[in-house]
């Protein structure tokens, strides 16, 4: 077990290293009101036959995160979790404080605050969460997933400072524990998650196409809380033909650049044929992988890698709609 989480390890931080450009917008932060903001979004995000549920702890400490990466890791935790319950179960998140008095593993002894998610779904066996952060490691079946929904998660947590622990058997769910250590000091403002009257806002229409349903869900549900209309599509074949049938005005293209059946590239070619007014903004998590515009074909394509904030997100979507 220990050789694989150290192979997932090194996997992760190579698979990081390009997205470490965009340097973690850390604050202090209080996990219950970051976890608060995110439930209205999540419960959108899970089916009626889940329940969801928080249980915070009282007098939860303060820890040192990027607020839009500790939710994106959170989402992906949650649609996994949705994922594994097709027939509906339960969902739990709580968070609570947590003192280790002698190192456990790879956690060493501290003061930590934990966050928790459990889920009563179909469970995994130990070959499976051997390599269940690795990168590009999925379950799921061909065209449903990339597999770097939990190595995302893995990467942002150790970048954090923190630990994250699986804890699951086969018919008997899954728990995921997040250790960030404890820091002294009082939180910052809350931020509201998608209502900041900072970020700029928009009605125009995004066809967004992304293979990893847990980021295409947070991105969708994002940019329509900032009031434009979303067409979601899981691959560029999908988004292909869910713009040949949509008979208004698409204004943006948000694609992932890497994806099963039909790339980013290859959709934004066949789009611009017939929309040759359309932006394009491409996401990419692979490690090392830059794109130039001479690569892209299209010289105004703007490019965000994987993790992303939600914040840089808006403003390059506006950025780009105003572009002439």
């Amino acid at each position: 077990m220990k050789q694989a989480a150290d192979r997932a390890a090194s996997l992760t931080r190579q698979l990081l290293a390009f997205s470490r450009r965009q340097v973690l917008q850390s604050k202090v932060v209080n996990l219950n009101a970051v976890v608060q903001q995110l439930l209205a979004m999540l419960r959108r995000l899970i089916k009626e036959n889940v329940e969801l549920s928080f249980v915070p702890s009282r007098d939860l400490g303060f820890v040192r995160i990027d607020p839009s990466q500790i939710e994106q890791v959170l989402v992906n935790l949650t649609v996994n979790a949705q994922d594994a319950m097709p027939n509906g179960g339960r969902l739990m998140i709580e968070t609570r404080n947590l003192r280790v008095d002698a190192a456990a593993g790879e956690l060493p002894a501290g003061d930590y605050v934990m966050i928790l998610v459990r889920d009563t779904g179909h469970g995994m066996d130990r070959e499976v969460q051997a390599r269940i952060f690795e990168p590009f490691f999925t379950t799921k079946k061909m065209g449903q997933g990339t597999g770097l929904g939990l190595s995302m998660a893995y990467g942002v947590v150790q970048q954090s400072g923190g630990h994250i622990r699986l804890e699951s058997r086969p018919g008997a769910g899954a728990t995921f524990r997040i250790y960030l250590p404890r820091v002294a000091g009082s939180a910052a403002e809350p931020r509201p998650m998608a209502a900041a009257l900072s970020l700029p806002r928009g009605t125009e229409t995004i066809l967004l196409a992304e293979d990893e349903s847990s980021v295409r869900e947070l991105i969708g549900s994002y940019l329509e809380s900032l009031g434009y209309r979303v067409l979601a599509a899981s691959n560029g074949a999908a988004g292909l033909e869910l713009a040949r049938s949509y008979s208004e005005p698409i204004h943006l293209l948000l694609s992932d650049f890497v994806m099963p059946k039909l790339g980013g590239r290859e959709l934004a070619s066949e789009l611009k044929k017939r929309i040759p007014q359309l932006k394009v903004i491409f996401l990419s998590g692979y490690a090392g992988h830059t794109v130039a515009p001479k690569d892209l074909d299209f010289a105004d394509a703007r490019f965000l890698a994987k993790p992303l904030s939600l914040d840089v997100l808006a403003k390059t979507v506006r950025t780009a709609l105003d572009a002439i």
